[in-house]
């Protein structure tokens, strides 16, 4: 028997959730990387534990929840590589039952919300890349169907997108592409590796800077000492040239 393919699901899936939320529009109420209140006070009581917020939810406790009540819920080791994420996903937000249905119609089993040997045997004879694909496109369109669409379709589309991907690529036997949070997180890294930019206090002690105060100090001695329209145009020319110098001289610093 293969592998479980759990464990890299579920950093997949925990990359998406986040940390604590409580959008006043999610119906789910205060969440924890994906674990809704409502859940864990389940989970909690069926372990005989009291309640307790869903902001304590431990490590173990995550897993034993994402494992059994939607990895195994979906039959996630029975099913290809792949085909696997894009149906626990699914079924993560919103629910074995309905990542079920997504997949049987995928597949083209008979659809009644549960993974059994049928549906299995119609997932076997097919292509996991394109049943996959359609998973992801039927729960896309489900999720636009949703009032809540306008508030968290945006984050919605990226996810399902990006579920896609990996999906098909690790279906098709190719390493995915690697992760746009993954990524992001290493070009932060990079980032903060980097020498600070220069502060304008070390740009005004650059040669350069203390050329043009002077510049503009003379200029405004010479037009207080010898009044004029004339001397006062050149003192005017030179806050202008310096200005403009002073501009380039400083993005020139940013920019290195």
């Amino acid at each position: 028997m293969a592998a479980s393919s759990f464990d890299a699901a579920l950093a997949r899936v925990l990359r998406h959730e986040g940390g604590f939320s409580d959008h006043p529009a999610d119906p789910g109420g205060p969440t924890q990387q994906g674990v809704t209140q409502r859940v864990y006070d389940a989970y909690r009581a069926r372990a005989g534990q009291p309640a307790r917020s869903v902001r304590l939810l431990e490590e173990s406790e995550l897993r034993t929840i994402y494992r059994r009540q939607y990895w195994d819920a979906v039959r996630g080791d029975d099913l290809p590589v792949g085909l696997d994420y894009a149906v626990f996903d699914a079924a993560v937000n919103s629910g074995p039952a309905q990542a079920a249905k997504w997949l049987q119609r995928a597949a083209g089993a008979d659809v009644d919300g549960q993974v059994g040997a049928l549906t299995l045997q119609a997932v076997a004879a097919g292509d996991p890349a394109k049943i996959a694909a359609d998973v992801c496109a039927r729960r896309l369109a489900m999720l636009r169907t949703l009032k809540t669409w306008p508030v968290f379709g945006k984050g919605w589309g990226r996810r399902v997108a990006e579920v896609r991907r990996v999906a098909v690529a690790l279906a098709s036997g190719a390493a995915p592409e690697e992760d746009e949070v993954a990524l992001f997180g290493r070009l932060e890294g990079s980032a903060k590796a980097r020498p600070s930019d220069p502060s304008l206090r070390d740009l005004a002690r650059a040669p350069e800077a203390v050329a043009g105060t002077l510049a503009v100090v003379g200029a405004l001695a010479n037009g207080a000492a010898a009044p004029g329209p004339l001397q006062w145009a050149v003192a005017l020319a030179v806050i202008v040239a310096v200005a403009v110098a002073a501009f380039a001289f400083v993005r020139r610093g940013r920019e290195a």
